[in-house]
């Protein structure tokens, strides 16, 4: 769980926060009474970041009204945890499956030895969790509402469809039947298309570009790269270039609009790759190497090239694929 925060009310409360952050990572914070942070700003705060979760050691009444204006979306909520000073229950309130509340809910319970007040229908009743298993497998998903639709069928005890483009180890869950038909009612894979969409996090950009290119250029060029290409946005996990970009303003930038990692490699790296490359005389002559954005997406991913070289406006863009490894695991028992 990344960037776990806990905020305490009382010196038992604390004393709790240190003890969960030493057991499963993460800062603690004070409120009230000899704090140093309030509620509304720590909130406030914590919501601004991504990938967090907050854990709440107090009322779950004081968690909830602190987090309600700034609830926006099932996709982009955190996760959010609630327990009482002395761990015997441990709520998870909000973000449960997508953002891994439920998951640290039970980690922290472990921990404290105390109950998980786990209050989900798939979990309740030991049902499939479609988001859940995404969230395990690395994945993203969308669209959200389709998530409520395949939940609909499981509950009910019906057999929901799932096409992958990938192999998935381990054994079928219940009242799941792989097929190849493109009406599944879930499709693993890194292309856009219909239906519930599970979507590997397994592609590097491949990044050229021009001295002093901007984000919005960048932008506009990698909405008609993905458009072209067919690949889900979702699906990119970190964007690569020649150490020449390092620092280049608007790519960074471009890189923090989409959390995404920069990684960057000499131009000697780059000739070293094996394989076969589109050629350009003036990267050659300009960089040291005859192409910057394939070389570089292979060497970053590790694996093959999938999308050769797209040209744009004062920018290139290559696509590499490290294939997913992929499980039924959905969760930790």
């Amino acid at each position: 769980m990344r960037k776990l925060s806990y905020l305490a009310f009382t010196d038992a409360g604390e004393a709790l926060a240190a003890r969960l952050s030493r057991a499963l990572g993460g800062t603690v914070s004070r409120a009230g009474e000899g704090g140093n942070t309030t509620l509304a700003d720590w909130t406030a705060a914590r919501f601004s970041e991504q990938g967090g979760a907050l854990v709440y050691i107090g009322a779950a009444g004081i968690a909830v009204r602190a987090i309600a204006p700034h609830l926006k979306n099932k996709a982009s909520d955190p996760a959010v945890v609630a327990l009482d000073e002395q761990g015997r229950f441990v709520i998870p309130l909000l973000s449960g499956h997508l953002g891994g509340a439920n998951e640290l809910a039970r980690a922290i319970a472990r921990e404290t030895r105390g109950s998980a007040v786990i209050t989900t229908a798939t979990d309740v009743r030991g049902v499939f969790a479609v988001d859940e298993w995404a969230r395990k497998q690395n994945c993203a998903i969308r669209p959200c509402v389709g998530i409520k639709a395949v939940s609909k069928k499981l509950l009910r005890g019906e057999t929901i469809t799932l096409g992958s483009a990938f192999p998935i180890a381990g054994e079928l869950p219940d009242n799941i039947m792989l097929t190849q038909e493109a009406t599944a009612d879930v499709t693993v894979s890194m292309y856009e298309g219909p239906g519930l969409r599970v979507i590997p996090r397994c592609l590097t950009l491949g990044a050229g570009c021009r001295r002093g290119i901007s984000c919005a250029q960048l932008e506009e060029c990698y909405v008609n790269f993905c458009r072209e290409s067919g690949l889900a946005p979702e699906a990119f996990k970190s964007v690569s270039s020649i150490d020449l970009k390092a620092e280049e303003p608007g790519l960074l930038e471009f890189c923090e609009k989409h959390a995404l990692p920069l990684v960057t490699f000499s131009a000697e790296a780059l000739r070293a790759v094996p394989g076969s490359f589109s050629f350009s005389r003036f990267v050659l002559e300009t960089t040291g190497v005859d192409n910057v954005c394939e070389r570089a997406a292979v060497l970053a991913s590790g694996g093959r090239l999938l999308i050769r070289k797209s040209r744009f406006e004062g920018v290139t863009f290559a696509a590499a694929i490290a294939e997913p490894r992929l499980s039924w695991r959905w969760r930790d028992v």
